[in-house]
């Protein structure tokens, strides 16, 4: 028999120890496995969002929620801003484009965004069908609304008042579906596009005649790097708008998320380190187990140097089978967290991916089952074989 078959066969002889040993590895190692593509795919997702948007101008409050709520729609506005206002920071030297939003309504959860052609041509977006808006009260629907919604060109829908499910249905003042755009992996997937006008129609009924127009947002690009100095401290010390920086915000959050990552991380490497604590117990009580075996082995001609090998194969064999089976589990648990943040029509992550630093993680795993068998391997390497056979 070869080293590996009687590897294989031992392990097998003692199920519920390799079967435990298999799952505290292959749980630590899926814990990190899906902070890593889930991580990995949200900052990458949120790069994308925020690609060219050197600043948002919005109203008072809050930037880290002015951004969420403005380039990633995750979170309510902290209000509107006086168009007259936005357009003349529009025209400052110092911007180069400046791209209109207001929100306010939703769609079965998905939100409705007015804004101008800018905007999807911003993210470089492609029309699946129909065409882009021309009038108001015409609706272009991103790819993930277009299939959850089961909706298609020439379709009606109403937008109802918030930007969650349940609001109050604008039932006199319905969309037409003019057009469905191709998926881009960007925000504009779940979103419902039409134009300013058209959200000012939905809301005009029962305000002040001639009252003044509003936007919610205005998403910034600089015109040149002397403009990331002085255009954010102009706008906050000396209009009634705010300025926010996609980048910093986003930073900011990560380092918050980061906190409650590096904690699941430190809690996946424990049970890690407990597998390896484990593996080591095991293969240290099977070395007493079979001390009679390894030695009629060594009478019979094997040598000192097959039977460390013969440890180190068991639990390098054992570890290496829990890391591919925790890199799995890790990839079916980040694709179910996928389905759900979908179906809450938050940005998805998917585990129909490869994270590169899994090989690593792999290369870890493995080490860990070897460096746990070194001390047993090392016992059955230097076996007095006359003793134990004496002792029969």
């Amino acid at each position: 028999m070869t080293l590996a078959g009687i590897s294989l066969a031992y392990l097998r002889a003692r199920p519920l120890a390799t079967i435990l040993n298999l799952l505290l590895l292959a749980l630590g190692v899926a814990t990190i496995t899906v902070l890593m593509l889930a991580t990995r795919q949200l900052e990458e997702r949120m790069g994308r969002d925020a690609r060219g948007i050197d600043l948002v101008a919005g109203a008072k409050g809050s930037p880290m929620q002015l951004v969420l709520s403005a380039v990633f729609h995750l979170d309510a506005p902290t209000g509107n801003i006086l168009l007259a206002d936005a357009m003349a920071l529009a025209k400052q030297r110092a911007v180069k484009k400046a791209i209109p939003l207001a929100l306010g309504d939703s769609y079965k959860g998905f939100r409705i965004v007015g804004s101008n052609h800018d905007y999807p041509a911003h993210y470089g977006a492609r029309i699946a069908a129909g065409r882009l808006w021309s009038a108001p009260m015409e609706a272009v629907l991103g790819a993930e609304v277009a299939a959850k919604a089961k909706l298609a060109v020439g379709a009606s829908i109403t937008g109802a008042h918030g930007l969650g499910e349940g609001g109050d249905e604008h039932e006199s003042e319905p969309y037409k579906i003019v057009g469905v755009l191709a998926p881009g992996g960007t925000v504009l997937d779940r979103l419902v596009l039409t134009s300013i006008e058209s959200v000012w129609e939905v809301h005009e009924h029962g305000s002040p005649a001639g009252s003044p127009k509003e936007i919610t947002a205005l998403l910034i690009q600089y015109a040149s790097p002397l403009a990331a100095a002085t255009l954010p401290r102009m706008v906050n010390a000396t209009s009634a708008l705010q300025a926010a920086s996609p980048a910093y915000e986003s930073a900011r959050l990560f380092r918050m998320i980061g906190v409650g990552v590096e904690v699941l991380r430190a809690f996946g490497v424990v049970l890690m380190f407990a597998a390896g604590l484990s593996v080591f117990i095991a293969l240290l009580n099977a070395l007493e187990e079979r001390r009679y075996d390894l030695a009629v082995m060594r009478m019979l001609g094997a040598a000192p140097s097959r039977l460390l090998g013969l440890m180190l194969l068991e639990g390098g064999a054992l570890a290496l089978a829990g890391g591919i089976a925790g890199i799995g589990l890790g990839h079916l648990l980040t694709e179910g967290l996928g389905t759900a943040l979908q179906q809450a029509q938050q940005a998805a992550v998917t585990g129909r991916t490869w994270n590169d630093d899994e090989w690593w993680l792999l290369a870890a795993s493995l080490a860990v089952g070897i460096i746990a068998a070194l001390v047993p391997a090392w016992r059955a390497y230097r076996t007095d074989v006359a003793p134990v056979l004496a002792e029969g």
